[in-house]
């Protein structure tokens, strides 16, 4: 994570630099697979592929409003944005030496850009505007490892700390119109049946607001989805009926009842279940997954335009400093 980018200042990639798709139409193979469908005339087409810098290292990835984007650097911790209907993006926040971005969600309250990330071995999350990338808040989290995913709700950004030993979650409270708030972060212990971390694996990854309020995160060291009480802390699985099981998530989305879990199923994949009840608790079943011949270990996932969107991380790339990058399209 310590490889720089060192072109990003003049970056500006054009329609011209990706070959558009034609629809969104897919097929399923008999494992339950998706793939886009061959290309068709239809008047207004997304591109099946928008190129990032090279040598960029793209792990997070959101959207809004509409089918604006960004994405963010583990290089530098720059920002890229643009509109995945044209493909253009460009340089919203200059990266800085040592610093790397993971999680980002877009907050459509107030139009600032949340992110999860460090500057060296310090914890920090940022609020910028998601137009101009002025810094509105900067929140240093103290004694963090390894910020990772973030979710909004409400009242709150919830902050997930991979490598954490003892487990826990950081909360950086709200106002009621959607701005940051004056106060220090809140550290939220995970306990119930959470699998607990070494202080080195990925352990709790992805994470994101279930219908009823409950937290779902992943577990990338030991699988399976986590619903967790976030006034207490209080964890249990989710179990998940049928398919091949959940053994490595990073990314999450929920959309109603619909769960993505980038990864979840296979390193070039993105799991769909559907939520369920059981019990009073929350379960999930298996739909099966997307995929794609450009998929390159994606890490997270965001939806725009009528498509899913997965940006390609493409960890263990011989030379990440000047590999190629990109964001994959997919049906949802």
């Amino acid at each position: 994570m310590e490889a720089r980018h060192t072109s990003r200042r003049s970056l500006l990639i054009g329609a011209g630099g990706f070959a558009l798709a034609a629809g969104l139409g897919t097929e399923a193979t008999a494992d339950g697979r998706w793939h886009p469908a061959p290309p068709q005339d239809h008047p207004f087409r997304l591109p099946d592929r928008v190129p990032l810098p090279n040598g960029f290292r793209p792990e997070g990835i959101a959207s809004g409003p509409g089918t604006r984007a960004y994405v963010g650097s583990l290089a530098d911790g720059a920002v890229v944005a643009g509109d995945l209907r044209t493909g253009r993006l460009q340089p919203l926040w200059p990266g800085e030496p040592g610093r790397a971005i993971r999680g980002m969600s877009f907050d459509h309250r107030t139009g600032l850009l949340w992110i999860a990330g460090q500057i060296g071995t310090d914890g920090w999350v940022w609020a910028i505007h998601a137009w101009t990338g002025a810094v509105v808040k900067a929140v240093p989290v103290p004694g963090a490892a390894f910020l990772n995913d973030l979710v909004i709700t409400r009242s709150a950004v919830w902050v997930t700390d991979s490598r954490l030993a003892p487990d826990r979650l950081t909360k950086i409270e709200l106002r009621r119109n959607g701005k940051p708030a004056d106060a220090a972060p809140i550290f939220l212990p995970l306990g119930g049946a959470w699998p607990a971390g070494n202080g080195t694996a990925v352990n709790g990854n992805g994470i994101r607001e279930l219908p009823d309020g409950n937290l779902l995160l992943n577990n990338s060291a030991v699988g399976g989805l986590w619903q967790v009480d976030p006034r207490t802390g209080d964890t249990r699985a989710v179990p998940v009926h049928g398919g091949p099981g959940i053994t490595a998530g990073d990314g999450l989305l929920i959309e109603g009842r619909t769960i993505y879990v980038v990864r979840g199923s296979g390193p070039a994949e993105v799991s769909v279940l559907t939520l369920d009840r059981d019990h009073g608790a929350w379960a999930a079943r298996w739909r099966g997954a997307r995929t794609a011949a450009s998929l390159d270990v994606p890490s997270t996932a965001t939806l725009a335009g009528g498509a899913l969107w997965a940006v390609n991380a493409r960890f263990g790339v011989p030379d990440p400093g000047t590999a190629e990058y990109w964001i994959t399209r997919l049906p949802r």
